[in-house]
Parts: C-alpha cells; structure tokens; sequence
C-alpha cells in the first residue's frame, strides 16, 4: 500500500514518466538545477538533457523496462517534501547499452530512490541497488573476491561521508545475519535509504556499509552520542526495526553505540617538503613555512 501525500503522489507522477518510457518527462519532473545520481552514472550527477539520455539509454537497452513501486514512505528532511520509494525494476535487455551488445538477460532489480521536491519537482534523487547483482543478471558478472583464504573473510563495501573534517565523539555500529541473496539485498538497500536520509542531520559525519559474507555491517560516525537519536526519528529505520522484530527478516543482529576514547588528529603531507602536518595545529602551514593542503573528511 502506497502512503499517501502531496509529495507520494509526485513521486508516483516520476515513476509514470519512466513506465511511459518518455525521457524528457522524467527530465521534466526536476526542478531546473534538480540532480539525479545512482550507482551506476558516476561521482557528477546528472541533470537535464543528460538526464534524458540517460533515460533514453536505457529505454534503448529494456525496451520492455517497467518500475513497481513496492512502497513509498514520506520523510521530513527540514529541507522540503521527500520520500522514500522502494521500487522493482523489470526488463529485458535486447538492445544496445551504452554501446554494449544485447545480452538478451531478463532483469529484476529492487532498489530504492530518496527524493526531495522543491515545488512539486524534484530537487535531488539519489537512487541506490546493488550493481553487482545487475551484472551478474546480466551476464556480465564483476570481479568476484574469494568468500575466504584461511581465517579472512572478504567482501565488499560502500562509503557515504558529509564532507566534513569533524573528528568523530561517537560511533554507532549494527550488524545482520542474512540467509539469502533476496534478504541481503532488502537489508542493503534499506540501510542506503538509512544512510542516504541521515546526510541531513546536523550531527552525521560518515557511514561505511560492508558486506562480508553473509553478515552485513552499516557503522556511523557522529558528533556526539547525543547525535545518534536522529536513527529514531528515521521513518525508514523505524520500519527496517519493526520489520525486524515483527517480520521474518534477518537470522540475527546487534546495534551499539560506541564513545571515542582516543583519536589522534588527522595529518596531510606537505607538497614542497613530504613533511607530515596537522593543519589544524598548525595553522595550515608547515613547518617549512609552505601551506599545507586542507584536512580531508575524517571520516
């Protein structure tokens, strides 16, 4: 059941551009300066006629391609409307894309978009799904790591930082225990859509999501212990804990918040000399007199 308000039905509005495979309508439904980004277009995000192109570009790959939303969830942002949408993407991939040949695969991808309006249009929508299980339905699976060698596990991760060169006071750690590919990519994609809402409170510095084996870990980085109760006013934390406790999702899992002990200040290289220097100490500057470069996010 899809919620309903101003900014759902907006949301749906977007979603009906894409099932009418209609490029310019999906531009259309951004403000002017509005970004869209996904894991798959790269550090700039796109907006305008490079968002059509994008949509037409994978028009021309799925031309069958469909999206379902699965759910829609309004979530107040302090920066105007926003929603959380989870959606399944359907398709066949008998054309070109992006100059690859058809692999004539049928895809079926969950993943999650989180959008902000700015009178009624999209003023950013960041989308997040596991790229790797694209290619792997593709055909054209990406460099798998070994699950183990000996007493190391290995995996894979992602990062999102504020930007901020705050040292981090507290740092909140949770893990899932996962028992299938199905169940791994409900918790990763909902722990994004997590992750993604957070980079608007004041208090969030980083966050790290990790995957090794079948345990999965989100560990983030705040201003201060007081900062982490900004995961209880999350409408989509609130809904991946009660699916938790009142659904069958997950074999097990942990939370904990952790206060920092000791952190030694983060040092850059100086340019003329190779010296190692706290800008912050420092003033900038080296002990050779030369400016040093800025400090880079901690976290």
């Amino acid at each position: 059941m899809i919620a309903t308000s101003s900014s759902v039905a907006e949301a749906e509005a977007y979603f009906d551009a894409w099932n009418a495979h209609d490029p310019e309508a999906v531009a259309a439904a951004f403000t002017e300066d509005g970004t869209y980004t996904d894991p798959t277009v790269g550090d700039q995000p796109l907006y305008g006629s490079a968002l059509a192109e994008h949509a037409r570009a994978l028009f021309t790959g799925f031309p069958d391609l469909t999206f379902e939303i699965l759910h829609a969830q309004p979530h107040d942002n302090g920066a105007g409307g926003a929603v959380v949408a989870r959606w399944l993407m359907r398709g066949t991939n008998t054309g070109q894309l992006r100059g690859l040949a058809p692999t004539g695969q049928r895809v079926e991808l969950r993943g999650v978009d989180v959008i902000t309006f700015t009178g009624g249009k999209i003023g950013s929508l960041e989308g997040f799904f596991d790229r790797q299980a694209l290619s792997e339905q593709l055909g054209m699976p990406m460099r798998a790591l070994p699950p183990a060698s000996g007493p190391f596990q290995f995996g894979y991760g992602v990062r999102v930082t504020s930007g901020r060169a705050t040292i981090p006071a507290a740092v909140s750690l949770t893990w899932v225990d996962v028992r299938s590919e199905r169940e791994a990519e409900q918790v990763k994609l909902t722990a994004a859509a997590i992750a993604a809402e957070m980079t608007s409170e004041p208090g969030f510095i980083g966050w790290l999501g990790v995957e090794i084996g079948s345990r999965l870990y989100t560990i983030t980085a705040w201003d201060d212990a007081d900062a982490v109760n900004a995961l209880m006013r999350s409408p989509t934390h609130k809904e991946a804990v009660r699916r938790f406790f009142n659904e069958d999702l997950g074999a097990a899992a942990a939370t904990g918040v952790w206060r920092v002990h000791h952190l030694n200040p983060v040092r850059v290289r100086c340019l003329s000399c190779g010296h190692m220097t706290d800008p912050a100490a420092s003033n900038g500057r080296c002990d050779c007199g030369r400016p040093v470069p800025e400090s880079p996010p901690y976290w």
